[in-house]
């Protein structure tokens, strides 16, 4: 199946050249020219990844992953930027993007990493239809309408925080090394990847803090140990 990209981008001959590549390169491509264009065209495009320029008039990336992540938080996105500050790395991984990548950059690298987060989302769907609904402590996780319920608290998680929650899961009351985690939910281990896994990490900490029997404990220099007390 081909997969559907929706690219947001207000310069139009980077836009234009980076559209024909995509294409070329057996993606169907959507091109918004900024961020309220993209959200008036993600109903209908319905798209398996965005790739997001961060600086745009109307509406930038930072933004209109904000609102992304409220209304389609199972569709991953990639941040594409002139800026390489590290405060605009940290805060495109706090709103959960799958990647963040620098201008210039070359397009064969762009579409490498497209096709790993794509395999990587195609996984999780997959292990999605096996088990739906799995019960955490006192929490049940809805992992096809992503959603983490606490008797009457109910958060609605993105795509990448359910893949975390089900890999922590199903290795609960052991250590799990931080490459292992790297690798299975972020496809590598460079160091955009580690400071992102900290950030979800900690958020994982506070939806599951309602039940005591429940802890993600560090473990320095080694990994990370999801316990459940029964």
């Amino acid at each position: 199946m081909i997969k559907h990209i929706l690219l947001v981008e207000d310069d139009f001959d980077y836009a234009s050249i980076l559209k024909q590549y995509l294409e070329f390169s057996g993606f169907k491509v959507t091109w918004a020219k900024n961020g309220k264009e993209a959200l008036l065209a993600l109903p209908a495009a319905k798209p398996d990844i965005c790739i997001l320029d961060v600086m745009m008039p109307e509406m930038d990336g930072f933004t209109l992953a904000e609102k992304m992540v409220d209304n389609y938080s199972e569709t991953p996105f990639v941040f594409l930027t002139a800026k390489s500050l590290q405060e605009d790395k940290i805060k495109g991984l706090k709103l959960g993007a799958d990647d963040y990548i620098v201008k210039p950059f070359e397009v064969e690298e762009l579409i490498l990493r497209i096709g790993n987060i794509l395999k990587r989302s195609q996984k999780r769907e997959d292990k999605a239809v096996l088990e739906k609904k799995i019960e955490i402590g006192t929490y049940t996780f809805d992992s096809e309408n992503y959603l983490l319920k606490h008797q009457n608290l109910t958060h609605r998680i993105t795509e990448k925080e359910a893949h975390l929650i089900v890999f922590l899961h199903a290795n609960q009351n052991k250590l799990i090394r931080r490459e292992e985690i790297l690798r299975e939910v972020w496809g590598n281990e460079d160091f955009f990847s580690g400071r992102s896994m900290d950030v979800f990490i900690s958020r994982l900490r506070k939806y599951f803090k309602e039940d005591s029997n429940i802890s993600i404990s560090s473990v320095r220099g080694l990994g990370f140990e999801f316990t459940i007390n029964n």
